[in-house]
């Protein structure tokens, strides 16, 4: 049998493929393959570094789900699966970054024989870990099945947390606030920002209050100056300035779920147009979180924080948040939900949502940002870090 050390108990797995069944039979499909590891994870339990070749989880419309993959790695799914060994296969290492042959050859053997009458299969065609190369070939593998694009198919069944996931999500919420908190306490002028990282690292994998941290789908953002114009960039070994703002974007992580959050720092005397863009910040936040409540469609929050922001004088371009969870690299994104003028999803309770209200202006950048849970009749902030500038 799988695992010894189950994330979550079996109903919770079954309950998930019957949601994801229910939407299957309503597109009319057959057969579902999910490459997107998250989706893996949340269907089965498999946790990996193994997404760098190909794999897959197997869901038909009854009994249980398939995990295929590189051989080597399916002892790593009966450690973590909750299905039985049967329902673990791999494929031999000559497959593995190979030109002359690909294993999504043997992905559809193994469909025709497990999976005999299935002919309409959904696949993920715009995700990071499904190539032009796999779907050719898994088409040349099934002549006789027709194959749709059922990207996000299963993201969005995530989209509303059980307690038992909230559970992980508030213990990383408690990891992120460390992280902050150290930070602040080791920052100085001069300090080489990969050291500031490294200690960013260390608090992050340590955890917090008991509980253990996991590795973040994104790496620290902690660009300072001018480097702060931009949303994405990461660190190098210059030292930390005084009288220039830098931002950090980060994330707790516990047993692969996320509460990613972002503060600012300034070492010495704050500009006054940052203490200007911090009060808008902070107020249209507040009109914004009044909106995040369930029946309110995603594009309340981001039209709210929109307006007042304005009438401060600062413009924000792209969304201000988006659904966050469980999630691995490159993106601890769920990319479903966005706050964002013409997103009409609809909040309910249980949905997680990184808020994002970042600006960047011309000369570096804000951020103050919040994960968020929709509760059943507003909202809640999953973090006590202190919502302002970091001043030392």
């Amino acid at each position: 049998m799988a695992t010894t050390d189950p994330d979550f108990p079996t109903p919770e797995y079954l309950a998930r493929l019957e949601r994801t069944r229910a939407e299957m039979e309503k597109r009319g499909l057959d057969l579902l393959v999910c490459v997107d590891p998250s989706n893996m994870h949340w269907l089965t339990g498999y946790d990996g570094w193994s997404f760098y070749v190909h794999q897959a989880v197997i869901l038909g419309m009854e009994g249980e789900p398939v995990w295929w993959g590189r051989a080597m790695d399916a002892l790593g799914a009966m450690r973590t699966v909750f299905m039985s060994d049967e329902a673990i296969a791999g494929y031999d290492d000559s497959y593995v970054q190979n030109p002359e042959k690909h294993p999504m050859s043997i992905l559809g053997q193994l469909i025709e024989g497990r999976f005999p009458n299935a002919r309409r299969i959904g696949v993920e065609l715009d995700n990071y870990y499904y190539s032009a190369a796999a779907h050719a070939a898994l088409q040349e593998a099934l002549p006789n099945c027709r194959f749709f694009d059922q990207v996000g198919l299963v993201n969005w069944q995530r989209t509303c947390k059980s307690p038992e996931e909230m559970v992980y999500i508030r213990r990383a919420a408690r990891i992120v606030e460390a992280m902050h908190q150290r930070i602040v306490e080791v920052a100085e002028p001069g300090m080489p920002k990969n050291m500031l990282v490294a200690e960013i690292f260390k608090q992050g994998i340590a955890g917090a209050d008991g509980e253990w941290g996991d590795y973040p789908a994104i790496m620290p953002m902690a660009p300072s100056g001018m480097d702060a114009t931009a949303p994405h960039l990461t660190w190098d070994g210059t030292p930390l300035t005084s009288g220039v703002p830098t931002f950090f974007e980060i994330a707790g992580v516990h047993r692969r779920y996320h509460a990613p959050q972002a503060r600012t720092l300034f070492l010495g005397e704050v500009p006054d147009k940052y203490l200007a863009a911090e009060e808008a910040v902070l107020e249209a936040t507040e009109a914004a979180l009044r909106m995040a409540r369930p029946g309110n469609r995603a594009e309340d929050v981001a039209n709210a924080f929109n307006m007042t922001l304005n009438a401060r004088g600062f413009m924000k371009e792209g969304r201000v948040g988006y659904a966050v969870g469980l999630s691995y690299p490159p993106d601890w994104g769920e990319r479903t939900i966005s706050f964002r003028p013409g997103d009409q999803a609809i909040l309910q309770p249980g949905m997680v949502f990184h808020f994002m209200p970042a600006l960047w202006l011309d000369d570096g950048g804000i951020e103050i940002t919040e994960p968020i849970l929709i509760t059943e009749d507003g909202v809640e902030c999953l973090c006590s870090t202190p919502a302002k500038l970091f001043v030392k």
